[in-house]
């Protein structure tokens, strides 16, 4: 088995012993989860879940182009809310993204996330190249 770290600059930056995401096999691509921080700057996107929702989809994005695959390739998605009544919010702003592809889904309510965001989304996506 190979294992592959996929590291951009047009995401976060790991900020602990991590990566942004794993290839393996050059066949599956297993994000970290991704808040909505913005990338040029490391600041957090101020504002409503559909604002932090949207960063958050942009950095999967480019984690995902980096490593060879796009959201219209992902199979898997968990999504981390810190208020499930924000759910109907963010799920307008996650299907712009991901409506089309539809992947299964986890949508789980955490008491608390890095950095005090309100999400946080990881994903599992097929390699396309």
């Amino acid at each position: 088995m190979s294992i592959k770290k996929i590291i951009t600059d047009k995401a976060p930056a790991p900020i602990g012993p991590y990566s942004q995401a794993l290839q393996i096999d050059g066949r599956i691509l297993y994000t970290a989860g991704q808040i909505p921080i913005d990338p040029s700057n490391g600041k957090l996107i101020e504002g409503d879940i559909q604002a932090q929702t949207r960063q958050v989809m942009k950095n999967l994005e480019a984690v995902l182009l980096e490593g060879g695959s796009s959201l219209a390739s992902v199979v898997k998605t968990t999504v981390f809310l810190k208020d499930m009544n924000e759910f109907t919010a963010m799920n307008e702003v996650y299907a712009e993204y991901l409506g089309g592809a539809s992947p299964a889904r986890s949508t789980v309510e955490v008491a608390r996330l890095p950095r005090d965001v309100r999400i946080e989304i990881e994903v599992i996506a097929l390699v396309e190249k």
